[in-house]
């Protein structure tokens, strides 16, 4: 009999309340029929059972709600339903297509490919499988029966008439795909459709087939959780049968995951130490987009959840003579110049100077960038350009590149002309000190690293460079080196460009996390952080731009890392010695 007294279950609730564990919002995006909006039951069901919090997206034309959803909740399933036109996916009608959801097509593509691009957990399910390939580049057929290739074996049994609770067909699941993972090789499905996915584009593989060939299952391989089905495992869930349980559990723990993630970028600064944005100046680049040309722009920021990054003005080594040091001279400041315009016309952004401003703007809600330079071939041998960039707001200088200059020698194309650092070097290095730059031994020789640790009275940096324990490069730093940086209270940043993190093989984001891991092992939590080299050869599958650094986040999140560590990676330690290095400097240039 039903129990009509609400009032129990409402005082209980009322109690429990304060202490309530907050839950991943999952969005699920509602079919559209004759009645309008509508959801079929084993949908939230399943995310219920699996600890989610289910809620209904509607199709709509307005972007702004469809954005406004994306910042609130902590996944995106993609719900079954009719065809997806092919006229969005490049297509002209074929006669065999069948009956298509115009009212969906436009807003879930979109919605799809926002959420993508902010990392949001995307599981897809029938027609959602096709909707994410789709929206990311992929092919699809129209109709499996019409459009597959002549020499495609015979299809099994693919019916939309079946019952949805009734298996039509096997499956077979890749080895080593969180599919297989889950739900084991093989499995018995109930797929009611006749377009199928044709290819997965280039950031799904095929991880599931049927006996003919069609693909049953796809997964992102871009580090992040993005599944998609061509069955129906949500017809389960109601019927009590928990098979399929398995897969919105991990749905729903990814979206966990996220929602911890984001809420932490959201709490704490983040700061990448290293970027080489202003080389791509030249190309019309509009960083108030998301602009293609570069991997640093507001919009990747905001998706990645980068608060802040110190954009280089960056000088490949050139001549030793009167004409290449006021060439360099003049190409530093031009660039400066360029990152000073480029924040001067976009809104919320701003520059800053010291870690103060960063948190200000943060607080505020807005972007930062910090100015740097990449070789100190910027200064040719005018020590008293230190003080010209310094003024200008350049928080640390590299003091070389590739290839000797009049500073020191190179961790690359050396002729080790000075052994270490030249004794103009060591006027260059206090200079840095008296002005409040931070020195930065990226690129440095291991006898240049050592003996600027000797000659600065500040803490050095290294603002991007890996584990040489792990990648055998000569731009990245030993063990030892590591912990001299530590002892002299001085932080490594971990880069994400490939050669510095693998010999040989495709480096990913969990190289660049091991990297850091084993820094971390070495030198401590507090002498480590992050510094991408995006737009210099940085970016990694994973991590391939700043609207990925979440993803670097939610990995050290899986390795347990607290809040308080995450916080000191993500830049606290960098101001630190930033903050050492402008506090210790002559009063004229200390912060007020």
């Amino acid at each position: 009999m039903a129990n009509f007294d609400w009032t129990a279950d409402y005082a209980d609730l009322v109690s429990r309340y304060p202490n309530h564990e907050p839950r991943p919002l999952v969005g699920i995006t509602g079919n559209f029929g004759d009645r309008g909006c509508e959801l079929a039951e084993g949908y939230f069901r399943s995310v219920e059972a699996a600890g989610g919090i289910p809620v209904v997206l509607p199709p709509t034309d307005d972007t702004a709600v469809l954005l406004s959803c994306l910042d609130r909740v902590d996944g995106v399933l993609l719900s079954g339903g009719g065809d997806i036109n092919p006229l969005f996916f490049g297509q002209d009608p074929s006669p065999a297509l069948h009956g298509i959801n115009g009212r969906r097509d436009r807003c879930e593509l979109l919605l799809t490919r926002l959420a993508y691009d902010r990392q949001l957990p995307l599981l897809g399910i029938c027609r959602g499988i096709q909707v994410m390939v789709a929206a990311l580049d992929g092919t699809l057929y129209q109709d499996i029966v019409a459009d597959r290739p002549a020499y495609a074996s015979p299809l099994v049994k693919h019916s939309q008439d079946a019952d949805r609770h009734v298996a039509t067909h096997y499956v077979e699941i890749e080895e080593g795909s969180t599919l297989h993972e889950l739900l084991g090789r093989w499995l018995a499905v109930n797929s009611f459709h006749h377009q199928a996915v044709a290819e997965p584009g280039p950031h799904f593989r095929a991880t599931a087939h049927a006996s003919d060939g069609i693909i049953e299952g796809v997964e992102s391989v871009d580090f992040r959780f993005a599944v998609g089905v061509q069955w129906h495992p949500e017809c389960f869930q109601p019927a009590g049968d928990n098979s399929m349980l398995p897969l919105f559990r991990r749905f729903v723990d990814e979206c966990a995951l996220y929602r911890r993630a984001r809420h932490l970028h959201s709490r704490v600064l983040t700061l990448d130490s290293h970027c080489d944005t202003p080389m791509f100046f030249d190309k019309g680049v509009d960083f108030d987009h998301r602009d293609s040309k570069v991997l640093v722009d507001l919009h990747k920021m905001a998706e990645g959840g980068l608060d802040a990054t110190v954009m280089v003005a960056y000088l490949p080594q050139g001549e030793r003579t009167r004409q290449g040091y006021e060439a360099a001279k003049a190409k530093a400041n031009a660039l400066l110049d360029g990152i000073e315009t480029m924040v001067r016309n976009c809104q919320g952004v701003e520059l800053a100077r010291t870690p103060d401003d960063l948190y200000r703007l943060k607080h505020e809600g807005k972007r930062a960038v910090m100015l740097g330079i990449e070789n100190g071939y910027a200064i040719g041998t005018d020590v008293t350009l230190v003080e010209h960039f310094r003024r200008r707001g350049v928080v640390y200088m590299t003091l070389c590149h590739n290839g000797d200059n009049d500073i020191c020698d190179s961790a690359r194309r050396s002729n080790g002309e000075h052994n270490g650092v030249s004794p103009f070097g060591a006027d260059v290095i206090s200079e840095m000190n008296r002005t409040g730059m931070m020195v930065d031994l990226s690129h440095a020789s291991e006898k240049s690293f050592y003996d600027a640790l000797d000659i600065s009275r500040s803490p050095i940096v290294c603002s991007h460079a890996s584990a040489r324990a792990l990648c055998d490069h000569p731009r990245n730093l030993t063990d030892d080196q590591l912990r001299a940086l530590a002892r002299t209270g001085g932080v490594a940043q971990v880069t994400l460009y490939h050669g510095f993190l693998r010999t040989d093989g495709e480096a990913t984001v969990t190289d660049a996390v091991d990297h850091l891991c084993h820094m971390i092992d070495v030198a401590g939590i507090d002498h480590v952080g992050i510094g991408t080299d995006f737009d210099g050869d940085g970016g990694i599958r994973g991590c391939a731009s700043a609207a990925e650094l979440l993803n670097f986040t939610r990995h050290l999140l899986r390795r347990h890392f607290s809040e308080a560590d995450l916080e000191k990676i993500w830049g606290a330690n960098f101001l630190r010695v930033m903050r050492q290095a402008q506090e210790t400097a002559s009063a004229e240039f200390r912060p007020a």
